[in-house]
């Protein structure tokens, strides 16, 4: 993926390669690319979806009981355009685990009180203490992304960020906080047609904001800020995984395998369960007092 940054963000161009060192560079990023001109997967059935995420959630179930043992402490970033996938991936992850575990943070843009905190202070606030995994819903990247592109932040704060943030993301990894970041990559033919079909359904009105269609206009400009983030925060300690998601059902499952690739989870094993026996003593006639309380009209 082009990690150079364009114009207008004003970072300098690299120097034009020699013709001989153009193809060599051509063939080497053509063999490391995911093949574009193979024919598409055939559409996965919801059949094979589904038994394929009742594996993966198992396992999650899995991560879920190890994180407890443990103490240990995850941070998962998702980031990527509107209408990429992130609230679907994140509704897979979190639907057959503890909410307790499993916490989502999904922040509202900050009030007066909350801006005149240290940028990062907001994020860090919801950070795991130990046996939680959370979820953020767009983080701290905001300040490369939507706050660099709607003009929403000086350009001088956001290139101190992109110089601060590989260092507080090296601290968490030396605090043994396992932090991963996923980009949701969605195509420019994908997104209209996801963001057409929320202009007429009712159940996803409530998802197309004014924001979105001031976003909308601004394809490459989000664009140049993506490489430019990539460019500068992607490192060893918390590099950035990209999952193209215009296939919603195989961008889940691949998010979620990869996320359980990268955490050394195991099953953690339990004592099976009995239920013990119900005592009769002091037994106490509990039919519902139907007197005494409204009782919902059954109307199915």
């Amino acid at each position: 993926m082009n990690i150079e940054t364009p114009q207008p963000f004003g970072a300098p161009k690299a120097k034009p390669a020699t013709p001989m060192k153009a193809r060599r560079q051509r063939r080497k990023e053509i063999a490391k690319a995911p093949a574009r001109n193979k024919a598409k997967p055939e559409k996965l059935s919801r059949k094979s979806y589904e038994k394929e995420m009742e594996k993966l959630q198992v396992k999650l179930c899995h991560l879920q009981d190890w994180a407890r043992e443990t103490g240990a402490r995850v941070v998962i970033v998702l980031e990527g355009r509107d209408t990429a996938g992130k609230g679907g991936l994140i509704k897979r992850i979190t639907d057959r685990v503890s909410p307790r575990t499993f916490r989502v943070v999904a922040l509202s843009a900050p009030n007066e009180r909350e801006r005149s905190k240290l940028y990062m202070q907001r994020y860090i606030e919801h950070f795991p203490a130990g046996g939680e995994i959370v979820i953020f819903d767009r983080s701290w990247y905001n300040r490369a992304g939507v706050e660099r592109v709607m003009g929403y932040t000086e350009e001088k704060q956001v290139k101190r960020f992109l110089e601060d943030v590989p260092k507080f993301e090296r601290w968490l990894a030396e605090s043994s906080v396992i932090l991963i970041k996923l980009w949701l990559e969605v195509s420019k033919k994908e997104q209209d047609r996801r963001l057409e079909a929320r202009i007429d359904d009712p159940l996803k009105q409530w998802k197309l904001s004014p924001m979105d269609l001031k976003s909308y206009t601004k394809w490459y400009d989000y664009s140049r800020a993506r490489d430019a983030m990539f460019a500068a925060t992607s490192h060893k300690p918390a590099p950035w995984y990209v999952i193209h998601s215009d296939d919603k059902k195989r961008a889940r499952l691949n998010a979620i395998s990869h996320i359980l690739s990268l955490i050394p989870y195991h099953k953690v094993k339990h004592e099976k369960v009995k239920l013990p026996k119900r005592s009769d003593k002091n037994s106490y006639k509990d039919e519902l007092p139907a007197h005494q309380v409204k009782l919902v009209r059954e109307r199915y």
